[in-house]
């Protein structure tokens, strides 16, 4: 018997799909060229301030500013996380109503609250309050638990994701609530919780900019000083943007990089090898139970 004859379809052709991706690149180029050609920006003088030592500082001190944010914020999520899903009614409180506080209140306002503390506590306990609470303290404080609010959705959101069985497992293993969560659970977790982490980083490079409020040297508001003498407002603006643009890019990268390196080892780890690490970290030196057995299987 003879095979049928292959049938050589063809794709639908589409020639409106390829219309308005001709009006779209067409537009964008238009207002790119509108945008580099125009009189009114002095191109040369962007390029000299790109690589301007005060520039440069302000950039180093955003990203210190990001790093230690994103610290504050990582370890009050998950200590907010951890109260919120514990069996002690007054920490989920506590965690209910900080979360609820610092997500309900814009940002800038927080900032402005601490640079100005020393308005409800001139002194804390022998030192005047405004010796403390320098402009870079304000920041931390005002960008750090606000950040730490929103990580701990993130947090609960990524325990939550780990499968139940995992905590039953553990529990008939030997291991503690606290054993569980810090070795087990968190562990696991963090394949839902790094996404929205890196986004929340790149997010803090840019939110960093709201601290020229109160007058931290950070990349805005160094370049804020450069155009109040030259006047060139357009072109340091530019140069800011430039820089955010090059450290987001950078943060976007290395985000990419986390999250394959935790697909890769998610798909070649086996449960067996889990709870053997489990037993290796803890050193529950006994043979595995059949209970034990029957999980690994």
């Amino acid at each position: 018997m003879t095979p049928p004859p292959l049938i050589n379809a063809l794709p639908a052709r589409r020639p409106s799909r390829w219309a308005v991706g001709a009006l779209a690149l067409g537009f964008s180029a238009y207002l790119i060229y509108e945008f580099a050609a125009s009189p009114n920006i002095q191109w040369s003088e962007v390029w000299n301030y790109v690589a301007n030592g005060q520039i440069l500082a302000g950039l180093g001190l955003t990203l210190v500013l990001t790093v230690v944010c994103m610290v504050v914020g990582i370890i009050g999520g998950v200590l907010l996380a951890i109260m919120k899903l514990s069996r002690n009614p007054v920490l989920q409180s506590i965690s209910w109503c900080y979360v609820l506080f610092f997500r309900g209140t814009p940002v800038l306002v927080q900032i402005i609250f601490w640079f100005n503390l020393s308005l409800v506590f001139p002194n804390i306990g022998a030192t005047p309050t405004n010796q403390l609470i320098t402009p870079f303290i304000a920041a931390v404080l005002g960008l750090g638990l606000n950040e730490a609010a929103y990580m701990a959705e993130i947090v609960r959101a990524g325990i939550g994701s780990v499968d139940e069985g995992q905590s039953e497992a553990t529990a008939a293993s030997g291991l503690t609530r606290a054993q569980t969560m810090r070795y087990v659970v968190l562990p696991q977790a963090l394949r839902a919780i790094v996404p929205p982490t890196g986004n929340q980083f790149i997010g803090m490079l840019k939110t960093t900019s709201l601290v020229s409020v109160i007058a931290t040297q950070e990349l805005l508001t160094s370049a804020q000083h450069i155009y109040s003498q030259n006047f060139l407002t357009i072109e340091l603006l530019i140069v800011a943007s430039i820089w955010y643009l090059v450290a987001t890019t950078l943060a976007t990268a290395i985000q990419s990089v986390i999250e394959d390196r935790l697909a890769a080892g998610d798909r070649t780890r086996r449960t067996s090898d889990v709870l053997a690490f489990w037993r290796q970290t803890l050193r529950l030196d006994r043979k595995i139970s059949p209970i034990d057995w029957t999980l690994t299987k």
